[in-house]
């Protein structure tokens, strides 16, 4: 596996919400269909905390926008609309921090054993190689099991404490300059530095499988 080229690939460390860092986030799964929640009313019209609520499946082509609710709690803005998406708690590895915005960039994991379709083996033997910029074949901390770092689901998540939760565990700086930077590197621009030890890991690979 790729984690053999560094030394030490995770350590533990403090609950900072850092480059490098493994949380726990509730995920959206991208595949579906997003609904809407539209309020029809509240059985009481005291009552503003509860509300009756139709849902629908949420299409941009054809959705009339209505602002003038009848429940006092779910007031939206001009151009805005409730949205639900059914989401999983995840391992996401944070990609960068923002200090200008309660936001932190992250890429989840996902287990190769559990996912309901699961993935091709050869699929999978490939990502091992680091064939694929988008994919990267992890084993995370006290865990035997594999899963799937996928660059492909690069998303925002709110650092409130309520949003995500630390594991414990970060990359190690030897980690992080061949993940976060050669590894981006790559994915955005479509190649890696000369000097990347990925590049010699899939030299090695190729010599081997070729």
């Amino acid at each position: 596996m790729i984690q053999n080229i560094v030394d030490r690939w995770w350590e533990k460390s403090s609950h900072e919400l850092k480059k490098g860092a493994l949380i726990f986030a509730f995920i959206p799964h991208v595949d579906q269909v997003p609904m809407t929640l539209i309020p029809k009313g509240s059985k009481e019209a005291d009552q503003h905390h509860k509300a009756l609520l139709m849902v629908k499946p949420l299409k941009i082509k054809d959705y009339q926008l209505d602002n003038n609710l009848p429940v006092a709690a779910m007031a939206l803005d001009e151009r805005e609309v409730w949205s639900a998406y059914r989401a999983q708690k995840r391992p996401c590895l944070v990609l960068r921090t923002e200090s200008t915005s309660p936001i932190m960039l992250i890429a989840p994991y996902y287990d190769v054993d559990k996912e309901k379709h699961g993935y091709n083996p050869h699929l999978i033997e490939r990502i091992r190689h680091a064939e694929y910029p988008q994919f990267l074949l992890d084993r995370l901390p006290a865990s035997s099991k594999e899963s799937i770092l996928r660059f492909d689901q690069i998303q925002p998540v709110s650092v409130q404490y309520y949003a995500c939760e630390h594991s414990g565990y970060t990359l190690s700086d030897e980690a992080i300059e061949l993940i976060l930077d050669d590894w981006l590197q790559w994915l955005f621009y479509g190649q890696l530095p000369s000097d990347s030890l990925l590049l010699d890991y899939q030299r090695e690979i190729l010599s081997i499988y070729s």
